[in-house]
């Protein structure tokens, strides 16, 4: 790639992404957030997580062959 192929890359990148406008960082320090949000320990898990394992182990009752697919896909 010569000077001018890349010229010419560099003026089409910059018309097909225009610069952004605006303030470029958050209004506010967010690593407090984040320590805070770390120091609270992981959520519990919503109910259709449990619905989702109560359905494999009910298909896995029923449909004993499922097993090894179920596994295969883990």
């Amino acid at each position: 790639m010569n000077e001018n192929d890349r010229d010419q890359m560099k003026k089409l990148l910059q018309q097909a992404l225009p610069p952004v406008e605006g303030e470029r960082e958050p209004g506010r320090d967010l690593w407090p957030a984040v320590l805070r949000r770390l120091d609270a320990g992981p959520a519990a898990p919503p109910w259709f997580d449990w619905a989702l394992g109560a359905g494999l182990l009910g298909l896995a009752a029923f449909f004993p062959a499922s097993i090894p697919v179920l596994l295969y896909y883990l």
